[in-house]
């Protein structure tokens, strides 16, 4: 008898096997192809005869993997890249403030863009820019800390901020060229991958529990309980129904981006939620800017083929298309009614899904984000132009078969 039941387990397991590995592969099948779909599609960036100096946040994590998704994607756009301020050993130079002036005074790049600012004295900036090199930077954390932002309008050429209402301010205190610029995501870290059917669940969020989080997963935690759900990131003790969901929250971890790219890999829906605009505990926005732009984790999520539900944000209307290729709510209710359908409406989900990916891998990548910062500050390039050696190398073009059909 026991002979009998090990092999009706083991056809049962095997049976289980064969369906989650099949399940799988059609789903990276899938999504692989609505990625090249998206690839042929996308409009070819250019590449722009200047050197750039790149200044890192100097912040360490989480903004390293920032740091390097960032000069992956714009090495390859720029004649050279220079790097300063970076924390990764592979990048330093020492220290950071004299090093920078150093490396412009020596190299003199046609541009420095610094990531976030927070960390740099803005009279390096200003002694680089005497120099006559432009400079820009890339704010990271809009609206949440623009008491201090505010301040680095007249010290830079170029502000681009990823929150669109923070334009206007920093028109306001002196700079003339702001640019609304949100961030994107990096498609060799957040890509669909196979998910172990062990550690597969119906419901994933990543993220710090700030207290708009708080009251909402409070409300939302008897529905959690009765499904396969992860959750990580800090503070989450400060529940009030932490007790009901402790065994599936990974308390205070920062997540590194594969194993939060792994994480939403594994979940069959991932809920998204803004941290709140007016947060008195943890911001420095006195003058109450609201939020209406997505955040990175919205392309990031999205960029791993999976359903994506997050709450409404009036900007996202530029990014997707509600209820087509991503998945919005305005209350606790509207949330767990949705949760409940698409997990039991798998082709819908799916369709959705891969509809997100496909509009992710076309128009947010880190590379598309920087080519537009290029345009900006240098100009758009004349696609009917001779490429250049680099443009040729770039694009794949044989300069002498090129020259001689001419």
């Amino acid at each position: 008898m026991a002979s009998v039941d090990k092999r009706r387990a083991r056809k049962r397991g095997c049976k289980k096997g064969y369906e989650a590995g099949y399940n799988n592969g059609v789903r990276l099948g899938q999504c692989e192809a609505v990625i090249q779909k998206a690839i042929r599609d996308r409009a070819p960036n250019p590449v722009w005869d200047v050197r750039v100096l790149y200044v890192t946040s100097g912040k360490g994590y989480p903004y390293v993997p920032l740091d390097h998704a960032i000069i992956g994607s714009l090495r390859p756009l720029v004649r050279e890249l220079i790097i300063g301020n970076c924390d990764d050993d592979q990048f330093r130079i020492g220290s950071p403030e004299a090093n920078l002036e150093t490396l412009a005074a020596v190299y003199q790049p046609n541009l420095m863009i610094i990531l976030d600012g927070m960390n740099l004295s803005l009279d390096v900036v200003d002694r680089i820019r005497s120099m006559g090199i432009r400079t820009a930077v890339w704010l990271t954390d809009d609206p949440y800390y623009t008491d201090y932002t505010a301040s680095y309008a007249p010290h830079y050429d170029f502000m681009f901020t990823l929150e669109v209402n923070c334009v206007s301010l920093y028109q306001e205190m002196g700079c003339a060229q702001v640019h609304y610029l949100p961030l994107g995501f990096n498609p060799e870290m957040f890509r669909p991958k196979p998910a172990p059917i062990r550690k597969q669940q119906d419901i994933c969020f990543i993220g710090s529990a700030y207290w708009n989080r708080v009251a909402m997963f409070d409300k939302l935690a008897p529905y959690l309980a009765t499904k396969r759900i992860f959750i990580s990131g800090n503070w989450w003790e400060r529940l009030k129904q932490f007790k009901l969901l402790a065994s599936q929250i990974q308390l205070n971890t920062w997540m590194h981006p594969e194993h939060t790219a792994n994480a939403y890999n594994r979940a069959k829906l991932v809920i998204n939620m803004h941290r709140a605009y007016d947060d008195q505990a943890y911001n420095n926005n006195s003058r109450g800017i609201i939020g209406a732009s997505p955040n990175p984790r919205t392309f990031e999520i999205s960029g791993c083929g999976t359903l994506q539900i997050t709450d409404i944000r009036d900007d996202l209307v530029n990014f997707y298309t509600p209820d087509y290729d991503i998945v919005t709510y305005a209350s606790p209710e509207e949330l767990m009614e949705k949760m409940n359908y698409y997990l039991t409406h798998e082709e819908e989900r799916k369709q959705i899904a891969m509809r997100g990916l496909y509009r992710t891998m076309r128009d947010h990548t880190y590379a598309n984000r920087l080519s537009s910062m290029l345009a900006i500050i240098f100009g758009h390039k004349d696609e009917n132009a001779s490429p250049t050696v680099k443009e040729a190398e770039v694009y794949g073009i044989d300069q002498k078969d090129k020259s001689s059909k001419a």
